[in-house]
């Protein structure tokens, strides 16, 4: 794989960081801004909402760029609001960095999608988007539990300049080695022939099936902290750990993604969807179990992360003629159900049915994806080209 990869996935690193972060600082926003909790909280609402529309108006306006120009812009604007969100000290300016923000991180995730499947062999798209998506893993195991400690020992705005010093090296990575001529969309046939491409049946029910099963990975993992402490009866101080764990899955969930969803997608979908519906059912029985819950929260985090990032390559592989705006709308897609799924969880747990059912609503919204999945399949008729996803 080539080295650019894994300079672009640093970049997605500090970008995953600072979407995910402010689970540990909005107390301290608050505080210090003046503002209650829940307007704090409205800051991730706003980066959620900026990923869901920024990621395909940015793509479709990054197409007749040059993919390095595109990459830049997107990642210096990121950087630039996060010095502005470090400085100022007016909520609603911070308010606009996060929307800001968020759209130059959808921007640069649909660009940086199309430059890394397009800088390997066209059979090894999954491993390219495994490399980039590594990123956010990553940043799950160490990014999100990092900007927390920075924020308990010098506020939250050390977390905003963290994010803005872990992007300078991105930007000049991509400066020495993202090629300057190819432009954002590739040899396609423009903003109509890429929409065109994104009418396919497949690629509409490979974004859904990714939108649902995300849905089902962050209604779990937005409410794991009460879980854990409530139902489980550990300690405050498991938290980052279990938290941790769960990120630590879901780094090996992309790296054995990407090593077979080349190969076998059809086989790793189907298996490690049902073996997910299955964790989630026996994850909210066990839960009072802190053994149980220990070893679910990594093997949900694996299976998690395994089958959602092959079906972004496989989105991928689905809209060969239209690869930015394929990622911008894969984007999209798994950001509405990061939404969806904590908006769920949360109406469940408002709703008197305890801390255990978002672990249902995650085995609900994985179990109507392979309903959906399989209805699709028992009425389709076999085409030419099709034989590429079963491979």
């Amino acid at each position: 794989m080539p080295f650019a990869l894994y300079l672009l996935g640093l970049a997605v690193f500090a970008q995953a960081t600072s979407e995910f972060m402010l689970s540990g600082l909005v107390s301290d926003i608050a505080h210090d801004l003046n503002v209650s909790i829940s307007a704090a909280g409205s800051l991730t609402s706003a980066f959620a909402a900026g990923m869901v529309v920024g990621a395909p108006l940015m793509a479709i306006l990054s197409l007749r760029w040059p993919r390095r120009r595109a990459l830049l812009a997107f990642l210096i604007t990121f950087l630039l609001v996060h010095v502005i969100g470090a400085l100022t000290t007016s909520y609603a300016v911070l308010l606009a960095t996060r929307a800001v923000a968020a759209l130059a991180n959808a921007g640069f995730l649909a660009v940086a999608l199309a430059t890394a499947t397009g800088m390997v062999a066209p059979n090894a798209k999954g491993r390219a988007t495994s490399i980039l998506l590594g990123g956010v893993t990553v940043a799950c195991v160490a990014g999100v539990p990092g900007g927390a400690l920075l924020g308990q020992l010098w506020g939250w705005r050390a977390a905003f300049w963290a994010v803005a010093l872990a992007s300078a090296p991105a930007v000049l990575a991509v400066l020495r080695s993202v090629p300057a001529g190819a432009p954002a969309g590739g040899g396609s046939t423009g903003v109509r022939g890429e929409l065109r491409t994104l009418r396919d049946p497949r690629l509409q029910l490979t974004l859904l099936l990714g939108a649902l099963v995300n849905g089902a990975t962050f209604c779990a993992f937005t409410y794991l902290e009460p879980l854990v402490t409530e139902v489980t009866g550990l300690g405050d101080a498991w938290v980052p750990a279990v938290l941790a764990l769960f990120g630590l899955g879901s780094f090996l969930g992309v790296t054995l993604g990407g090593r077979i969803a080349d190969s076998r997608p059809l086989p790793l979908l189907v298996a490690g969807g049902a073996a997910l519906l299955t964790g989630w059912a026996v994850f909210a029985v066990t839960a009072g179990s802190a053994a149980a819950t220990v070893l679910l929260v990594l093997v949900q985090g694996t299976l998690s992360f395994a089958v959602g990032s092959t079906l972004i390559s496989q989105a991928l592989y689905a809209a060969t003629g239209a690869p930015t705006l394929a990622g911008g709308f894969a984007t999209a897609a798994f950001n509405v159900g990061a939404a969806l799924g904590p908006w769920a969880g949360g109406r469940a747990i408002a709703g008197g049915l305890g801390y255990r059912s978002p672990l249902w609503i995650s085995a609900l919204l994985v179990g109507l994806a392979l309903a959906l999945a399989a209805a699709v399949a028992a009425r389709r008729v076999p085409r030419p080209g099709d034989a590429e996803i079963s491979r």
